[in-house]
């Protein structure tokens, strides 16, 4: 048990963290694309899609360049911080972020665009501003969405293997999530140990979806 408990821990610290930090972006991403539907929001729109159609150890090898030693923002945050990003677990938060991204957002700009327009326009003609709108129509008329890109997230987040595999490493004790655990795993013919992780990973990630599914919705 020693050998899933730290993996485990870590996915769900990683999976946690990651959620948190695209739900933020995902929404604001998701407001903006409806409310400004313009050239540039339609390139940025197609840039939040390529986590999903790019490989993840592609997508891993493109945060390494950006990320890493020699990258711009790894320099930066190297300056700031005193030490590397590259093969820590805030990498791995980084790569689970950027790929629950898109499963994200699709579901929130979906809820946001099937409000009624003529909700909004009253809205604004009673004075209220874009914030307001934000805040008192559309969040709450929306929270489906939310919710759905809120459990797509995290199912992502706690999978993700590839890109976190590229940027994070497979460090047992500091870097080893419980998707790269099960790969060691099966790599070093441990299939026992394999089939347990497995387990534990997937009952523990559905376990968690329906707890979160539950408390959202007697909430809301």
């Amino acid at each position: 048990m020693e050998t899933i408990a730290f993996p485990l821990y870590l996915s769900l610290k990683v999976a946690a963290l990651a959620t948190f930090v695209a739900l933020l972006i995902g929404i604001v991403c998701a407001w903006m694309f409806v409310q400004w539907q313009n050239r540039w929001t339609k390139i940025l729109s197609l840039i939040t899609v390529i986590p999903l159609v790019l490989p993840p150890t592609v997508l891993g090898y493109y945060l390494l360049l950006v990320i890493g030693r020699d990258g711009l923002v790894g320099r930066i945050i190297e300056h700031w911080t005193g030490s590397p990003i590259v093969f820590t677990w805030k990498a791995a938060v980084i790569a689970a972020a950027i790929a629950s991204l898109p499963l994200i957002i699709r579901p929130i700009q979906t809820a946001f665009e099937s409000i009624e327009h003529e909700i909004l326009k009253a809205a604004q003609l009673d004075g209220a501003n874009r914030w307001q709108v934000f805040r008192y129509i559309m969040l709450p008329l929306g929270y489906r969405g939310v919710l759905a890109g809120l459990v797509l997230g995290f199912a992502r987040a706690m999978g993700e293997f590839g890109a976190t595999l590229m940027v994070a490493g497979n460090i047992p004790g500091q870097t080893q999530t419980l998707a790269i655990a099960i790969y060691d795993a099966v790599q070093a013919n441990r299939m026992t140990e394999a089939h347990l992780m497995a387990v534990v990973l997937s009952g523990t990630t559905l376990l968690l979806l329906f707890i979160v599914t539950q408390v959202v919705k007697q909430n809301v």
